[in-house]
């Protein structure tokens, strides 16, 4: 089992940065690809980034692309999301998962936080 809490969520104005931490325990978090994914209100859960167990190869969807920058601490066990320019349509629940491989694909994913809330005004 892999325990995972998000944190950092809060309300911004459009243009703000914000960063994301999702902090994990449980099995060894180093054997695990970490993504972050988000839900807003009335749509399905989308991805968002993904970066493999040694932080060597990271994955954007193309929303983001640009503006995000994911990346990890093994030694911490914690993944971050680097959110800059934040846009309106940022507004979501943002959830971190974990995976073996690494994935696009929230199916792949084993492991999910609770999520933390980002919302983002005009």
């Amino acid at each position: 089992q892999v325990q995972l809490v998000e944190s950092g969520g809060r309300l911004v104005q459009a243009g703000d940065s914000l960063r994301l931490s999702c902090a994990a325990s449980g099995r060894t978090f180093s054997n695990y690809a970490m993504a972050w994914f988000r839900q807003a209100p009335g749509k399905e859960r989308s991805f968002v980034a993904a970066v493999s167990r040694n932080d060597g190869y990271t994955s954007y969807a193309d929303s983001v692309k640009g503006r995000f920058t994911i990346s990890r601490d093994n030694d911490k066990n914690t993944v971050y999301l680097q959110m800059n320019s934040l846009k309106p349509e940022d507004t979501a629940v943002y959830y971190c998962a974990a995976a073996t491989p690494i994935s696009a694909r929230a199916k792949q994913y084993d492991y999910w936080g609770q999520g933390t809330q980002v919302t983002v005004s005009s």
